[in-house]
């Protein structure tokens, strides 16, 4: 039998087989590397449960890694849904560090700019964005006291693809969840306005079924770090798409893009065709990417 996993829970998971049935599988082992999202091959071990014999190849993975640990968000997606919000103050190196994720592993990313209805610090909000939306990124502005038009924006997204919806806690991932897929009963919780900043209200990452537009999203919990120690030099670059039409003028093919004569990469910087800020963050990402191991 095969099947896809829906929620993961160290060595046990949910699975949902091709007829829409559920089973409650286990894989030996003490590592399994097995996570939601991921596509199974099953043996039936009763009426419920099963046994995962073999994890199916992956099309793409999305995790964060740092020098301690690394952390798989969910296996197979076709697009990122990174929730910020007007209010609490969203950070600009999660969320780059976010988009990096994405385009090193070939998974289109969209920003949703929640509670736009807080007008006030609506403008500082969208100002932040612009190097984003210079970069082409989808940015769709939302709002759950609206969840008719929050419905119309996102389904259509959503159609015939697994999204995986990612955000820092108190930025509205859950409450956005609940009105696409009311029956999650994602749990909410009001931030801490006098900490500007929210408690984590998603313990644990699941993949909902959306079969009236053959679409699933997966909701994970919120994070407030995105390591990418895992990354390799030349997909730090694939997470920085303004630099490709730079690339092939670097006078050698080892260029790093930081200070070696001839880089087309530096000279576009030095023109002001690419922004300061996102060579000073494509510069931390790759020190840190390599980074000698600690032990």
């Amino acid at each position: 039998m095969k099947g896809r996993v829906i929620t993961a829970y160290g060595r046990h998971f949910t699975v949902q087989l091709e007829d829409g049935s559920i089973r409650h599988s286990y894989m030996k082992g003490k590592k399994t590397g097995v996570c939601v999202g991921d596509y199974v091959r099953l043996a039936l071990q009763g009426a419920e449960e099963a046994r995962i014999e073999e994890v199916l190849p992956r099309e793409n993975l999305l995790y964060r890694s740092d020098e301690m640990r690394s952390k798989q968000f969910a296996a197979n997606v076709n697009q990122l849904l990174i929730v910020i919000a007007v209010q609490p103050t969203f950070s600009d190196d999660l969320l780059s560090r976010a988009l990096v994720g994405a385009w090193s592993a070939h998974i289109q990313p969209f920003i949703l700019l929640n509670k736009v209805d807080l007008v006030e610090d609506y403008p500082a909000a969208k100002e932040r964005l612009k190097d984003y939306a210079n970069l082409g990124v989808p940015i769709i502005e939302t709002s759950t006291l609206n969840p008719e038009q929050l419905r119309a924006q996102l389904l259509p997204i959503l159609e015939n693809k697994t999204s995986l919806l990612l955000g820092q806690s108190a930025m509205g991932k859950s409450s956005i969840l609940n009105v696409i897929v009311p029956d999650a009963q994602a749990h909410t919780q009001e931030h801490s306005v006098a900490l500007d900043a929210g408690k984590h209200t998603t313990t644990t990452t699941s993949l909902y079924a959306l079969p009236k537009i053959k679409g699933a999203i997966i909701d994970s919990p919120g994070f407030q770090s995105f390591g990418l120690r895992h990354l390799k030099a030349a997909e730090v670059v694939d997470g920085f798409p303004e630099f490709h039409d730079y690339l092939h003028l670097c006078k050698f093919y080892n260029c790093t893009h930081l200070h070696e004569p001839g880089c087309g990469v530096l000279q576009a910087l030095k023109e002001g065709k690419i922004s300061a800020k996102r060579h000073e963050m494509y510069e931390r990402i790759l020190n840190e990417c390599m980074a000698p191991e600690k032990y």
